[in-house]
């Protein structure tokens, strides 16, 4: 190489590697050498690539799907409520491998809250554990019978009978506080912001429930003197959840359904009406145990 002449380099590339030479040593290098370092470096980086895949089919699947029992879950939103209200439970659900569907109720009407959580049902490949909050309890008692749910989970919930309307629960307990905040507009009950931060869901941090409040279902004011007309708990294994800290609908009621309809299980919590979402861990899991059993 003459004087003053740049040095000529020779950049050589592979998975994860980079080795450059310098002109001056380039004789010295053995091309064959060079050729069998290159088909190394590609095998070592195929095997990595082929056991970080297997290691991630592995993970995947152990969370596809619960080991035993039903394996979809259909969650079903109350009063002054849509399906985000089941935004904490859902994606510990997912994570246990459930499929979970959470219905978006008009709450017009019974009919109509059972015949949009009827659709849900049908789209799913197979047995279903339909779980309610508050007014929903109502609408899976009815739409419970439907020969795919397999269980039943009630919320903070009602539980009528056939026959029974859910007005007709409250008789002979207190009046829970909540029902104070509550306004009718029209045909529709609503809760005030203020009511649903210090009664609906007093437990949740402020930022929280003025979300639920912007997002909260109105109510046909109807829906509660509408009767059942089948009451799936008879003849289908159910669980309960119950708010002691209730404001909404009293916790001695919540206690006394879950009687009535012989829960299997029945998980009192420390919650506000939202336990879904100031528990969300307890409820979740209370859930799954309930969906693994069947």
């Amino acid at each position: 190489m003459a004087c003053g002449e740049p040095e000529q380099r020779i950049r050589f590339k592979g998975p994860g590697s980079a080795f450059v030479f310098s002109q001056a040593f380039r004789n010295e290098v053995d091309y064959m050498t060079i050729k069998r370092v290159k088909a190394i470096a590609y095998v070592i980086s195929a095997i990595v690539i082929l056991l970080v895949a297997q290691v991630y089919h592995s993970a995947h699947l152990a969370i596809a799907a619960p080991a035993k029992g039903v394996k979809n879950i259909v969650l079903v939103h109350g009063a002054w409520a849509d399906g985000s209200s089941w935004s904490k439970v859902i994606p510990l659900l997912q994570a246990d491998g459930y499929t979970v569907t959470a219905v978006q109720n008009p709450l017009t009407s019974l009919s109509d809250d059972v015949a949009a959580t009827k659709r849900v049902i049908d789209a799913q490949d197979g047995p279903v554990l339909l779980v309610g909050h508050s007014w929903a309890g109502a609408v899976i008692t009815q739409a419970g019978t439907d020969p795919k749910v397999a269980g039943l989970v009630y919320v903070n919930a009602f539980a009528p009978d056939q026959g029974q309307a859910v007005g007709e629960l409250g008789k002979g307990y207190p009046t829970p506080p909540g029902l104070g905040a509550v306004k009718q507009v029209g045909a529709f009950l609503w809760v005030s912001p203020a009511g649903i931060a210090d009664f609906f869901a007093p437990d949740l941090p402020r930022s929280e429930s003025a979300v639920l409040a912007a997002t909260q279902g109105p109510i046909a004011s109807a829906t509660f003197t509408q009767k059942v007309s089948s009451a799936a708990w008879r003849t289908k294994p159910s669980w309960c959840v119950v708010g002691s800290q209730d404001k909404m609908i009293d916790p001695s009621l919540e206690r006394a359904m879950a009687k009535k309809i012989k829960a299997k299980k029945t998980l009192e919590l420390a919650s506000s009406h939202v336990s879904m979402l100031s528990h969300p861990d307890q409820v979740a899991s209370f859930i799954a145990s309930a969906a693994s059993s069947l």
